[in-house]
């Protein structure tokens, strides 16, 4: 084994997603670790530029970094010799997955910049949460479709947190999500597609909350979130954060990207509030939401 091809097989060994690229952001490499965290194989990307319909990286506030703040750009542009922060990138099956970058320039040897390497890593831990998940399993309260806690997770939860309030006066807010126009995405494309779309949304909610916030799938197209220690504010920039990301999330069939948005209505716990109450205030916030055109948030 010549010593490049050790160096190529440790990359690939690697838990961390690593990519390389040249200074045109043509992907020239891509680890098994790269394969894992998105969905896509190497045969898929080399030789793509990784703005393609491949990562399409995204921040907290929905924008398109691949369009405008690539990190990658700005490497190969300022010849920085690193650059860390946390993004979104495009899994193939179409939510959004929340990572940690390292950037680096990439340089030849007479040190002039001949592209970049990103290494990234999924936030949170997934060790933890699949232990959570197989908890939800065995005592059925996991939604079978989207793998997200079930409704009848979702009331213990939230009898469980209106408890903590009535004792502690721990604030909390509930998010109503609800797909938008989803009928037309079945109607349209087939069941199938269907449940891709409530896969992904699922997936973009679970994997972008706070710790210690929690959602699940309340039934057809609807979610649950509850927002752990959160006054109006809070809760507003939480749903407008999930808003954003899943606007900015897509399944790509046959090169047609299939995408939706979400509208949320979201309430804060009050004295005296009942699940039935909160969830009441939520809901007609939600339809608040649909009446005023969709893909939007709007808190009591």
């Amino acid at each position: 084994m010549t010593e490049l091809e050790l160096y190529r097989s440790i990359i690939h060994g690697m838990h961390e997603g690593v990519y390389f690229v040249d200074t045109h952001r043509i992907i020239t490499f891509w680890n098994k670790g790269a394969e894992r965290i998105t969905g896509y194989a190497a045969e898929e990307v080399v030789g793509h530029c990784c703005a393609e319909n491949i990562l399409m990286h995204v921040d907290s506030e929905g924008r398109a970094l691949c369009l405008e703040g690539c990190p990658l750009a700005r490497s190969i542009r300022d010849e920085c010799d690193h650059r860390t922060g946390r993004i979104y990138l495009h899994h193939k099956d179409g939510h959004r997955v929340p990572v940690s970058v390292s950037i680096s320039p990439i340089r030849d040897e007479a040190g002039k910049v001949i592209g970049a390497v990103e290494m990234f890593n999924e936030s949170p831990d997934p060790t933890e949460e699949q232990e959570t998940i197989e908890t939800l399993r065995d005592a059925a309260l996991l939604d079978q479709l989207t793998g997200l806690p079930n409704r009848r997770y979702l009331e213990m939860n939230l009898r469980s947190s209106l408890g903590d309030f009535d004792r502690s006066r721990l604030d909390f807010g509930l998010l109503m999500v609800d797909i938008d126009f989803f009928k037309k995405v079945n109607d349209t494309y087939g069941h199938d597609v269907g449940d891709q779309v409530l896969k992904f949304v699922a997936s973009t909610l679970g994997a972008n909350l706070r710790a210690g916030d929690f959602v699940g799938r309340w039934g057809g197209e609807e979610f649950v979130v509850i927002v752990r220690y959160a006054g109006q504010e809070t809760l507003q920039r939480v749903a407008e954060k999930l808003r954003r990301l899943v606007a900015s999330s897509f399944l790509v069939l046959q090169k047609e990207r299939v995408s939706v948005t979400i509208t949320v209505g979201g309430a804060v716990v009050r004295a005296g509030d009942d699940a039935d109450t909160l969830l009441k205030r939520a809901d007609l916030k939600l339809y608040e939401g649909k009446q005023n055109g969709r893909n939007r948030v709007e808190i009591d």
